[in-house]
């Protein structure tokens, strides 16, 4: 896909799920043997991906994981307790199985994709080439990317909602995986949202509150920079995204309007996935009807992401490992709200009364 076209499809409102059979599922929801609302949000998931994928009996059991590494000039300023070769050497334990979300996909049977939008690593063989650069640069000092850059990235997540539906996938997660993207998914958070870098930023990978401190400042030299060089474009999505992005983040914008597009429920993870699922929101507020909310982060930042939109997510289990890890947690649920619909009796069919006495 040419940068033209994609850019063109970013620009259009992603379509809307199918009103029709949403109703069709809520008459269905009432005709099961349950007492109205007894199956709590599990409900209100099957007629939500009901109408996302426009069929009478929803299901996810193809499941497509894409993950995404990148890695962040911001690192030169030591904001991760973690050196940034971790980023490459994790790629090799993802592709080997033994990541945490590689041992989930196996659980799941899910399809597994890892794709480098640009580490300091060299490439590893089975990681799908999307290099953009060797990293991006420090958003503390600079842009962290072109304009051009941003749209590689983008371009790469539309291409992996691309694999995703000639796969047949009845659902998406986006991972990713790039020593200092809390540092860059906190700067861009709290630009979209004009909150201060102290609401925004955590411990990341493990920092201490010594560390938490310097991040904090690192981030609000990078608000600062962007602030000054962008001035009344410092909240539009696209500028906040080729400012203080890292290409896995644009990225993952990228394959959320991707899926959008191609009418794919998407699940979103934890705060860095839904730092760059506010970003596409913000640029396509449709995109919204198509999202998913997974878990709660332990990253302190993610609560109020979440709240921009307007998400309650399924779980809260502390987990802030990213990778896509604790929307795979999240599956069986989804799982069980469409078996539920799917399978039950009707009031009918199993011949129990639904009239209550009076």
């Amino acid at each position: 896909m040419t940068t033209a076209s994609f850019s063109q499809r970013f620009l259009q409102a992603p379509p809307a799920p199918t009103s029709a059979a949403a109703e069709r599922a809520r008459d269905r929801q009432a005709s099961l043997t349950k007492p109205a609302g007894s199956l709590g949000r599990l409900e209100q998931l099957a007629i939500t991906l009901a109408a996302q994928q426009d069929r009478d009996r929803p299901a996810v059991d193809r499941v497509h994981i894409a993950l995404f590494a990148g890695d962040h000039g911001v690192c030169e300023d030591g904001i991760s307790a973690f050196p940034q070769t971790v980023t490459g050497q994790m790629i090799a334990n993802f592709a080997a199985g033994g990541a945490a979300i590689s041992v989930l996909a196996r659980q799941l049977g899910a399809t597994l994709e890892i794709i480098d939008t640009g580490t300091v690593s060299a490439r590893h063989p089975q990681a799908i080439d999307a290099r953009i650069a060797a990293g991006t640069a420090n958003l503390a000092r600079t842009d962290a990317m072109t304009a051009a850059e941003r749209d590689q990235a983008l371009m790469a997540g539309d291409a992996a909602a691309e694999r995703a539906a000639a796969a047949g996938a009845e659902l998406f997660i986006g991972g990713e995986m790039g020593i200092g993207n809390t540092t860059s998914a906190a700067a861009l958070a709290c630009a979209l949202l004009d909150a201060p870098a102290r609401a925004l930023t955590g411990p990341g990978t493990g920092l201490d509150a010594a560390g938490v401190t310097h991040k904090t400042r690192i981030v609000e030299q990078a608000l600062h920079r962007h602030a000054a060089t962008h001035a009344r474009l410092a909240q539009d999505p696209l500028t906040a995204m080729a400012s203080l992005g890292g290409f896995e983040i644009v990225a993952l914008s990228g394959a959320m309007l991707g899926c959008a597009a191609r009418r794919i429920p998407v699940l979103v993870d934890g705060f860095i996935v839904s730092v760059a699922a506010l970003a596409a929101v913000r640029h396509a507020p449709a995109l919204r009807d198509w999202l998913h909310f997974a878990h709660r982060s332990g990253e302190p930042g993610h609560a109020h992401v979440l709240a921009a939109l307007d998400a309650e997510p399924l779980l809260d289990l502390g987990m802030r490992l990213g990778e896509g890890s604790g929307a795979a947690v999240a599956v069986p649920l989804l799982r069980a709200a469409c078996a539920l619909h799917n399978e039950m009796a009707s009031f009918e069919q199993a011949g129990v009364d639904k009239t209550r006495e009076t």
